[in-house]
């Protein structure tokens, strides 16, 4: 996340002035202290939830053959983006038996992303986690915390039994018992999306803090998830708040914010054959809307046949299964069709963030709730972009 975005869980201060350039810059605040709107900053119209939720979506997927071929690129801001380096793929189908999922830390600043199979089986798990920056006023770098989580993520879906059911918010709660319980972690906090999705369609996601997913199904928006804030710029976020600034906060007054897994809102999904799924920290839905999010989508996804018109609407097109093989698409890195989505939304992204003329989702939620405030262009962030595709072996021949 971007080093001015507001710390919800402390306030050290008590005397803050309510400014939107104070509320982006100040040490970290409880919400009580700043009487920001309570809206969704990502763009117009959505609201945001401000209390733990759960909403189902009936699915009647009769297919055991769902598979997720998920790619990832991420963006550090400061950073130039490299889409030779910058990337990853998972091929779910090749790299289920593996003994190892993927953990590493790649050059994507305080983001973070995990991807893993559930055990040794054909259910996964990914999603995305973004340190918070507000951090740094306090001298602790929350990339420690936010690639921990997702360490700790994909270390336990790996491990867990292939025959025992996986909810997202219990995964997601593990995780987090973990990064309490590491010593190296001393303090910090983080958003995160985390999702498991098994053969039969059925996925649920776990999403706390402004992090989000989208789910697009033949060129249109299937769901599209809310983010949840305190208060503008102060989402929900994990954290572990040392004694020091415990005490600090006594001292001053105010009462801390402690955000838990049990504050996520959880949902349920369908996903189908042909459906793209995609998961990504703020530093993309501050900088680009869910439609144009959608006409990167469909550009490429309608570009490469994966989606065709028909005389009866919309339908997948019968090269899917070979195009999110590893060379399915003829380049160097972003040689799957879920890599070069996720390469292209994180180009997206980083030139909305630099683009000074360009008032992005973030911009125009400033002019609405502080009129007076000369905030143009995009938000410089981290980007971090997981996408996945979904693939019916049975229609695909994956």
């Amino acid at each position: 996340m971007h080093p001015s975005k507001t710390l919800s869980l402390l306030s050290v201060s008590p005397f803050v002035n309510c400014s939107f350039n104070t509320c982006r810059v100040a040490p970290p605040l409880s919400y009580q202290h700043c009487p920001a709107p309570w809206n969704d900053f990502r763009s117009a119209g959505r609201s945001n939830w401000n209390s733990p939720s759960t909403r189902s979506v009936n699915y009647s997927t009769t297919s055991n053959n769902i598979a997720y071929r998920v790619g990832a690129a991420f963006s550090a801001k400061g950073r130039r983006f490299n889409t030779k380096q910058d990337v990853y793929s998972f091929d779910q189908g090749r790299q289920s038996s593996e003994k190892q999922p993927f953990t590493g830390k790649p050059a994507s600043g305080q983001d973070a992303f995990f991807i893993s199979t559930i055990g040794n089986g054909s259910s996964a798990a990914l999603g995305v986690a973004d340190g918070v920056g507000g951090w740094d006023a306090s001298g602790i770098d929350s990339a420690h915390f936010s690639h921990a989580l997702c360490r700790y993520l994909a270390k336990n879906a790996k491990e867990n039994p292939e025959e025992q059911r996986l909810g997202a918010r219990d995964l997601l709660s593990q995780a987090f018992t973990d990064v309490v319980a590491d010593k190296d972690i001393i303090g910090g906090g983080s958003t995160a999306c985390v999702a498991v999705g098994n053969s039969t369609g059925h996925l649920e996601v776990a999403n706390l803090g402004d992090s989000g997913f989208a789910q697009f199904r033949l060129n249109a928006v299937h769901y599209d998830s809310n983010p949840q804030t305190h208060a503008f710029n102060t989402p929900y976020q994990l954290s572990i708040i040392p004694p020091k600034i415990l005490a600090r906060s006594r001292i001053f007054g105010g009462m801390p914010l402690r955000d838990f897994p049990r504050d996520a809102s959880i949902t349920n999904h369908e996903v189908r054959h042909g459906d793209v799924l995609v998961f990504a920290t703020d530093g993309v839905w501050d900088n680009i809307s869910t439609n144009e999010l959608l006409r990167i989508v469909s550009r490429h996804m309608t570009g490469f046949q994966a989606w065709q018109a028909s005389e009866k609407g919309m339908v997948v097109g019968k090269e899917l299964g070979a195009l999110v093989k590893d060379g399915g698409i003829p380049k160097e890195k972003e040689n799957s069709l879920q890599t070069l989505l996720a390469v292209a939304i994180t180009g997206e992204a980083k030139a909305a963030s630099q683009n000074t003329k360009r008032d992005g989702p973030f911009a125009k939620e400033v002019h609405k709730f502080y009129p007076h405030e000369d905030f143009h262009g995009g938000k410089v962030d981290d980007i971090c972009v997981v996408v996945a595709v979904v693939i019916d072996a049975s229609k695909a021949g994956a």
